[in-house]
């Protein structure tokens, strides 16, 4: 598998166009790698750096991953992608199955993180975590917290994680 070097300011519009229908954020730590599907994502520049914004609910099997292991890598397809992929991604949990295996996707080792790419969405950014932060869901407009972070019967909101991670390389995967 070849690795071509891209700038990521040229694919910015395809990653973002891209993460409406979703792309996969990916972990890995110790023997396992877990992949999640979001569709929330910023993409830009911190503290004159290229950096990828990614945002995991508390609750989430991916928190743990990352707490272990501050390194993830976004993939992102080029072409149209199974809902079932999407589906085994988005609605199972990486603590119940090894969601690769059943979406059968192919990993591929990266070349500045511990974290693969994965063949099937070859837009790959690899990124090493500068700073995270639970959100402080009250702090938030009123109809984002009512549309996002509605308290459960026990009180509980399942908020998310900031995730700023620095893009250590990016390139698409080709055969």
């Amino acid at each position: 598998m070849k690795k071509r070097a891209i700038d990521v300011t040229e694919y910015a519009g395809t990653i973002i166009r891209a993460m409406k229908k979703g792309i996969l954020l990916t972990t890995a730590a110790e023997d396992k790698v877990n992949t999640m599907v979001i569709g929330w994502g910023t993409l830009g520049t911190n503290w004159v750096r290229p950096t990828f914004v990614a945002y995991v609910r508390e609750s989430r099997y991916t928190l743990q991953m990352l707490k272990r292991n501050p390194e993830f890598t976004i993939n992102v397809p080029l072409e149209e992608v199974s809902s079932e992929v999407i589906a085994i991604c988005g609605r199972k949990s990486g603590r119940d199955m090894d969601k690769l295996a059943a979406a059968g996707l192919t990993t591929c080792p990266a070349d500045t993180v511990s974290v693969p790419a994965i063949q099937e969405f070859p837009l790959t950014l690899e990124c090493k975590v500068v700073y995270s932060q639970l959100q402080e869901a009250d702090k938030l407009p009123e109809d984002i917290q009512q549309g996002f972070y509605k308290a459960d019967d026990k009180g509980f909101r399942d908020a998310h994680y900031t995730f700023y991670g620095e893009i250590t390389a990016a390139y698409i995967l080709e055969e």
